[in-house]
């Protein structure tokens, strides 16, 4: 096989979500005000489950970690994408890609992974409750956190070096707002074969695992659930789980509709869409669902408001007693 002579691209130019010129200003304010609020209540979950000593419990740390992993998630992507909106070529250089692809691949399989070890901490709290804190101890809560964390960074890493060792010389412009595995490989002059079918293989093993985990855990569940005999133990049980559920059933609907639909189906602007929901939609939507349908978290955002409310009272007390002195 002859050796292709190219120059290595330096970096590379994100197209962006649109290039109608009307569009852009409208929503750069529209993806800026959802950022604000991700980043807003994302770290104030994060706050508010650190500083209530009621919800030390595990479910909260796995909730707290969901939060973190939401918060990077979603600012590994916003702040470029927002760039498209303001300049007229949104220049990313070719180590800064690299960066960005492998921060996303980290985040968004250890969101994945953590999912499955909320579902598990959900299955043991409904089928074993006399044991939960036995069998959800501080050790194993870690260890259900430190694995999706240690295997996510790994096989980020391992696709990243993978896909930046091809050699790119057709183009340098990614028809996508951010730096992404498909629309890189479309653009490079080498074999893609081993490549894709890494991709197809790490990506298959832990959706499917994870979403095993998921699927068995909520069968015991409801097998559980269907079995207690009260009326309001049943409800409390639904609600407990339910958040979870809806998080579980908004983030893997999208991937599946993102990855398993027939290639012959796939479009630029639709796979745009999908990417949209999950790398700036769902990580705002997580502690909304988590907050809203939680009376423990609603109840320790109300102590801390009351309690941020009389410290400014006591500050300008404090100040106006000064002032008269």
């Amino acid at each position: 096989m002859a050796q292709i002579n190219c120059t290595q691209v330096k970096e590379f130019i994100l197209v962006g979500l649109t290039n109608r010129q009307d569009l852009k200003m409208p929503l750069f304010v529209i993806f800026l005000s959802i950022y604000l609020i991700t980043v807003a209540s994302n770290l104030g979950l994060i706050l508010i489950i650190r500083t209530d000593a009621k919800l030390n419990t595990p479910m909260y740390f796995f909730l707290s970690n969901l939060a973190f992993v939401d918060f990077c998630y979603t600012s590994v992507i916003t702040p470029k994408m927002l760039g498209n909106f303001l300049y007229q070529q949104n220049v990313i250089s070719f180590n800064a890609c690299a960066a960005q692809l492998g921060c996303f691949l980290a985040f968004m399989t250890a969101e994945c992974l953590l999912l499955a070890s909320m579902a598990y901490d959900r299955y043991v709290a409904i089928c074993n409750p006399l044991l939960y804190m036995v069998v959800m101890s501080p050790g194993i809560c870690i260890q259900l956190v430190a694995v999706p964390y240690s295997y996510s960074f790994l096989i980020a890493l391992f696709h990243t070096m993978l896909t930046f060792r091809l050699s790119y010389c057709h183009s340098n412009v990614i028809n996508h707002f951010y730096c992404d595995d498909m629309p890189l490989l479309r653009l490079t002059c080498s074999d893609t074969h081993s490549k894709q079918l890494w991709i197809f293989a790490c990506a298959g093993i832990m959706f499917i695992s994870s979403l095993l985990v998921v699927f068995v855990s909520y069968v015991f569940i409801i097998s559980a659930i269907l079995r207690m005999r009260s009326a309001e133990g049943r409800r409390k049980a639904f609600s407990t789980c339910g958040s979870h559920m809806l998080a579980v059933t908004i983030f893997y609907g999208t991937l599946i509709f993102m990855y398993l639909q027939p290639s012959s189906n796939h479009a630029l602007d639709t796979d745009k869409m999908a990417s949209v929901f999950y790398t700036v939609i769902i990580p705002m939507l997580n502690p909304l669902i988590y907050s809203l349908r939680n009376k423990e978290v609603k109840g320790a955002l109300k102590k801390v408001t009351i309690n941020g409310n009389q410290a400014s009272v006591f500050l300008k007390l404090r100040k106006w007693l000064k002032h008269i002195k």
